[in-house]
């Protein structure tokens, strides 16, 4: 006699976003909950899906407060070892920094898979219902591999993951390097397995949530924003430079002064891919490094920002601080041609 296999459990937090908004009478707004948004989409064979509303919002309203809710309620469901993964449905304005944020943080072999729409609930051609089939089918397939986000038929790593299409449904890319696999044919094929750093312990609950701002360099910038960042009381500043990494000798300077009173800065680049490097002096990145800051990889801003408030929420010592952003940021390279070649 056949064995009947037990259902793959997965737990669906819905936190709001274009694939749970309605028509408002001037606009879309997320207001649907979980159910309403599972019930939108087929469900794989072999699995069977429990719902938790945690919020509803559009993303641009995302909150460190809520990204940290969320990740304490993806731990609290993970303790029941009978769930075998977890599909977060998130608005795509700010998908990528809640991802990042739990992947740095999760030390978990089952996945937690963040997927969402570029078209409102109900849409005749929308694109929410095969996301949310194709994220349970990977959430309730794959293992050790950290957070991932499914969108359009691809599996990205959190890591480097950024929204490239305003509306466009192919939504999501790691610009500097490819998808981790793709889906099809009722198959999830992964074709290589992201590098992560060791992930940090959670956040103590109640620790106060430092002020981290991005500020961008373009020309005739000069540290005036910077600095009103520094009076506003920001304990992390992520510069977003150009090129790879170079502003001007009055940011260098500006960026010194911080590091001397303990704020964290790290150095992105408003350039869409490749990583950072120390070639130039004159106010570039080998003089900004020379400051105390870091450089963010292949990491662009919004994830960037994450690491440092990871770092600062962390229990290092200010002083190792720097270290320890170091070690979050560490870019993985491509692992194999097939990437490489999805990068190019």
């Amino acid at each position: 006699m056949e064995r009947i296999r037990a259902p793959k459990r997965i737990t669906l937090i819905s936190t709001g976003g274009t694939i749970a908004s309605r028509w408002q009478g001037t606009g879309y707004a997320a207001d649907a909950g979980g159910d309403t948004v599972l019930a939108s989409a087929a469900v794989p064979d072999g699995v069977a899906v429990e719902v938790v509303d945690l919020f509803n919002v559009n993303s641009s309203r995302m909150t460190s407060e809520r990204q940290l809710a969320l990740l304490r309620t993806v731990r609290e469901v993970l303790a029941d070892p009978a769930v075998d993964g977890i599909v977060v449905t998130h608005g795509t304005d700010t998908l990528e920094e809640s991802a990042f944020l739990l992947d740095l943080h999760h030390d978990d072999p089952r996945p937690v898979v963040f997927t969402g729409a570029q078209k409102p609930l109900g849409a005749t051609d929308g694109d929410g219902p095969g996301n949310m089939y194709d994220a349970l089918q990977v959430a309730a397939s794959v293992r050790d591999l950290g957070v991932l986000v499914v969108f359009d038929g691809r599996v990205h790593a959190a890591r480097g993951t950024v929204k490239t299409q305003t509306l466009a449904a192919n939504a999501f890319a790691d610009p500097s390097a490819g998808p981790l696999g793709r889906l099809g044919f009722g198959r999830v094929d992964i074709r290589t397995a992201p590098r992560r750093p060791e992930p940090l312990p959670a956040p103590r609950d109640g620790a106060p949530l430092p002020r981290v701002d991005v500020v961008m360099h373009h020309s005739d910038a000069d540290p005036a924003l910077f600095e009103a960042a520094l009076a506003a009381g920001a304990r992390g500043i992520v510069l977003v430079a150009t090129g790879a990494g170079n502003a001007t000798p009055d940011f260098v300077d500006a960026v010194a002064a911080a590091v001397r009173r303990g704020v964290l800065v790290a150095v992105s680049t408003r350039v869409p891919a490749g990583p950072l490097a120390e070639i130039y002096t004159g106010g570039g990145a080998v003089d900004l490094v020379a400051a105390g800051a870091v450089l963010s990889g292949t990491l662009r801003a919004g994830q960037t920002r994450i690491a440092v408030l990871a770092a600062l929420l962390s229990d290092a010592a200010p002083a190792a601080r720097p270290d320890l952003l170091r070690r979050l940021i560490a870019a993985p390279l491509p692992q194999d041609d097939a990437a490489a070649e999805e990068a190019a």
